[in-house]
């Protein structure tokens, strides 16, 4: 598989992300190796919570988020997906695959850190990636937070929001991925703030993951990665670990979700689900200190 790797000057002018990297390699399912890249902070002996982003955000998308998770004592992990921010990137899009992300996350997880015990947030494909995580190693988790997300088995129809958004992202020339990150956002992005979310990218031959994406969402009964959604519905369905529905009340894309996981899933029942106002699809910049307080009290209290 061959491979690209950001150079670490891209990083050096991003604001408000002074996170010293780690890294660990995972293998790629070709027979070597790929670079992960992620942030931690918090005590090694605290609860953990890791964050998973989605399309087309790093873990730069959490800044807001982490110094209220540190501060409430919680340890907090923030990978880098492949192909996105300082993690290596396949340069082929036949080098993606839903299931390969899923592995990849889960060998960055147990198999390189070794976490147990874990809080997962995730939002967008890293809801995705996540909840199949979850129904696939439930030993692992104490805990879910859904924040704009789903899985989908291609059952049912996407939005045409979404659908527009994946054909503007096969079809241009130029991906601008720090103007579809503003799309997502109520929010004004500063100058800084974008450059921030460019700078994984440095041409059009990094940005294989962000144009792939897409099309690794399943939109047929017959996706490759159906039967294992579906799976993975059978046994969120009847698992006890608690879940937490924190969604926001400005996403078109995934806002039809929230009730389905709260209807769907053993572990929302009973449980009163925040919505987080004022916020669009990447409701970690429009309201992150909301949303970490949201996840802080749902730990403290289950």
């Amino acid at each position: 598989m061959r491979t690209l790797r950001t150079p670490e000057e891209r990083f050096r002018e991003v604001p408000n992300f002074d996170y010293q990297p780690g890294y660990v390699e995972v293998p790629d399912g070709d027979g070597s190796t790929l670079r992960m890249a992620y942030i931690a902070t918090g005590e090694d002996n605290a609860p953990a919570v890791m964050l998973l982003h989605g399309e087309p955000t790093w873990s730069f998308l959490y800044r807001k988020m982490i110094p209220v998770l540190a501060a409430a004592g919680l340890r907090v992990v923030a990978p880098d997906l492949v192909g996105f921010g300082r993690s290596d990137k396949p340069a082929e899009p036949a080098d993606h695959s839903y299931a390969r992300h899923v592995e990849w996350i889960r060998g960055f997880a147990f198999d390189a850190l070794g976490l147990r015990d874990l809080t997962l947030v995730g939002q967008d494909w890293g809801g995705l990636i996540g909840l199949r995580l979850v129904a696939e190693n439930p030993e692992r988790f104490a805990r879910v937070v859904a924040a704009n997300t789903g899985l989908p088995t291609g059952d049912l129809d996407m939005p045409e929001q979404w659908w527009q958004f994946r054909r503007a992202v096969q079809k241009a020339r130029v991906l601008d991925i720090a103007r579809l990150v503003a799309s997502g956002c109520r929010c004004a992005l500063t100058p800084a703030e974008l450059a921030a979310y460019d700078a994984p990218f440095p041409d059009e031959s990094y940005k294989v993951g962000p144009r792939v994406m897409p099309t690794l969402v399943p939109t047929r009964p017959d996706d490759p990665a159906t039967e294992a959604n579906r799976a993975a519905w059978d046994v969120l369905r009847g698992l006890d670990i608690p879940v937490l529905c924190a969604f926001s009340d400005g996403d078109p894309i995934t806002g039809g979700m929230a009730p389905v996981l709260q209807r769907e899933l053993a572990g929302a029942a009973g449980r009163e689900h925040p919505t987080i106002t004022g916020a669009g699809h990447f409701l970690q910049e429009d309201a992150g200190p909301t949303l970490a307080n949201a996840i802080v009290d749902f730990v403290r209290s289950t």
